[in-house]
This record gives C-alpha cells, sequence and structure tokens, in this order.
C-alpha cells in the first residue's frame, strides 16, 4: 500500500494535525527533522499539486512514536530499532500494538469494514515471514482494516 495512504488515514481517523504528525514523528527520535508543511504535502492525493511520497522511514518513524504516542513509553526497555523494511504485515503489526488490539477486536474491525476473516487468517498475517503458513497482508486487506478502524475510532463520520 502507498505510505501516503497510510499516513492521511491514520491522521484522519485521529484527527491530528500536521505538528502532532511531526511531535509523533519526533518521539523516537527528537532530533528526527521535518517540516509540518512537508507532512502537509504527504497528505495530499496522488496526483494533487504539491502531492510528495512519504518515505518508508517517515512512516516508520510516525508508527513507531504512534505506539509511543498511544500506549506511552516503557522506561524499563532500551528503545527499539526503526524498522528499515516495511510491508503491509509490519504496518498492521504497529497498528495492533499501537491501539492495543486484541483478536476479537481485529475480527470486529475487519466485520465492521465488511470484509471478515477467520481466525487462521488473522494468525498468519502476524507468523514470522519464513513459518509455512504465514500469509502477506494485500492492500486491500490493509485498506479495509484502516476503514474499519476509522469507523470504530470516529462513528459519525
Amino acid at each position: 500500500m502507498i505510505n501516503n495512504d497510510v499516513l492521511r488515514s491514520i491522521r484522519y481517523m485521529l484527527s491530528l494535525s500536521d505538528q502532532q504528525v511531526v511531535d509523533i514523528i519526533q518521539l523516537i527520535k527528537a532530533d528526527y527533522r521535518i517540516e509540518a508543511a512537508r507532512i502537509q504535502t504527504m497528505t495530499k492525493k496522488q496526483g494533487d499539486p504539491g502531492f510528495v511520497e512519504c518515505s518508508t522511514d517517515v512512516l516508520a518513524h510516525f508508527l513507531d512514536g504512534l505506539v509511543i504516542f498511544r500506549r506511552g513509553r516503557d522506561e524499563n526497555r532500551a528503545p527499539r530499532p526503526v524498522e528499515k523494511q516495511l510491508n503491509n504485515n509490519i504496518i498492521l503489526k504497529k497498528l495492533r500494538v499501537a491501539f492495543d488490539l486484541k483478536d476479537p477486536d481485529m475480527f470486529e474491525i475487519f466485520d465492521q469494514a465488511e470484509h471478515p476473516v477467520t481466525k487462521p487468517e488473522l494468525g498468519a498475517l502476524f507468523r514470522d515471514r519464513a513459518h509455512k503458513h504465514f500469509r502477506p497482508c494485500g492492500d486491500a486487506m490493509l485498506r479495509h482494516f484502516l476503514r474499519g478502524l476509522s469507523m470504530r475510532l470516529r462513528p459519525e463520520a
């Protein structure tokens, strides 16, 4: 899935301003420099004037910062290094952690987006890539999850 779509979806569902997105990114590295105006260009739709592609590095910092923003920093653990390679499975896993979602929550979110999944399907998404039952998360599945999560967090919209 396009990084910009993920960033835009999360920004919408949490009603975050550009500056709040910058603040969340900097929760991981205070010296990570990104301007609020740059975030604004990344949240535009592809093809709109001023559209700038969101790099994997920016999205990875944002997702890791989102975990801290939503759940707090664990002072007993050393900070984990930021993922350099993102895929839909990793994005889904980071969102699951950030929003503290258990299996019943995940089933409900997929059902709400009219894309029900079974227990084995859900488990396969979170397995190690080398596991024989690993299943890659497709763009459509991640899009459904983001839509369902948005419906859960913003029922009025």
